[in-house]
């Protein structure tokens, strides 16, 4: 990995709790393929944030080595980039508790993803999820954050606790990381509901594009997507359905969504998923090929979490031991 000092250092992950979609690619791990060439990026595994919601532990240790396997035959490379698993590195769990010793609970309060989570399993990690959080941020010292619009509330509490941080201790240790909203990229919805964000946690595995669906599976859940009953293809966003499916045929082209609006105006519903279905199934070809191989070499893909481990570690514990002086302990 460079360490040329005139690049910025890049923090980001996802939750190891299921298969990653079409969503997480769109969003994050795209993104990130094109960040490691421009920055020194760290990617983390966040298993502990995961087990905020009751998870199978054997399933979450093979969603783990699962997860690790698909940044990588998306184009991770780990001579460019740290990926690693936030629990094995302990300094996470320990600056995070140092922070929630600074963290006032009115700052929890007005948390909105607690809020919508909390019907489910409600639990103190759940409730100190951003405060974790900040701690994978701050702990190495990350410029540049790349966010979505439901985690942009989290980034802000981040810089919020650096601020407290120095303040208590009157000391301007920590620079507050920005957030990197990636222009161009739409928010990509649940195929059976366009008002609700693509996720792993839906209970209908038509309601997502996994990125291990057979061409099959793929063409099914396509041709099975929720549109409406109009006769024209628009790009509306009052048409929450066909605005979803336009944005993701316009992520796999290059042409905008306006564009194949208009191309496809009046070919009808049918000819229009039959087309998508057939990109995505091009596109992320190449991507399962590289899964496969992946998987079939678990080996390699954990010595690639214990290289990265070990570089994270080396950051980590550089940062814990410099706060761990200031607070007194």
């Amino acid at each position: 990995m460079t360490t040329d000092l005139k690049m910025k250092t890049v923090f980001s992950g996802i939750q190891p709790t299921g298969n990653l979609h079409l969503g997480n690619y769109l969003g994050s791990i795209r993104n990130w393929i094109e960040l490691q060439d421009q920055h020194r990026c760290i990617f983390g595994v966040m298993n502990l944030h995961a087990i905020t919601l009751p998870q199978d532990p054997k399933a979450l240790r093979q969603n783990i080595l699962d997860a690790a396997a698909v940044y990588l035959a998306c184009g991770l490379d780990p001579k460019k980039t740290t990926l690693f698993v936030q629990g094995e590195v302990a300094e996470h769990a320990e600056l995070a508790w140092v922070f929630g010793t600074l963290t006032p609970m009115g700052w929890l309060n007005r948390m909105t993803q607690f809020k919508e989570k909390s019907d489910k399993d409600e639990n103190l990690g759940l409730y100190s999820y951003p405060v974790l959080m900040a701690a994978d941020i701050l702990l190495y010292r990350a410029d540049l954050v790349p966010v979505g619009e439901d985690q942009k509330q989290h980034l802000e509490l981040t810089r919020d606790i650096a601020g407290a941080f120095n303040r208590r201790f009157s000391k301007e240790y920590f620079k507050l990381p920005d957030p990197m909203i990636v222009s161009g990229v739409k928010r990509i919805m649940s195929l059976q509901d366009g008002t609700k964000k693509m996720s792993k946690s839906d209970e209908s595995d038509l309601s997502r594009i996994n990125l291990t669906d057979s061409s099959e599976e793929i063409v099914k859940k396509v041709k099975k997507a929720k549109t409406d009953s109009l006769p024209t293809i628009t790009f509306d966003e009052s048409r929450p359905e066909i605005y979803n499916l336009l944005n993701i045929f316009s992520a796999f082209t290059g042409k905008t969504p306006a564009a194949l609006a208009q191309e496809y105006e009046t070919a009808g519903n049918g000819k229009f998923k039959m087309d998508l279905a057939e990109v995505l199934v091009e596109k992320l070809k190449p991507i399962q090929e590289n899964l496969t191989r992946f998987k079939q070499d678990p080996a390699h893909v954990r010595q690639v979490l214990d290289e990265g481990k070990n570089q994270a570690q080396e950051i980590a514990q550089k940062t814990k031991k410099e706060i761990f002086e200031i607070v007194g302990l």
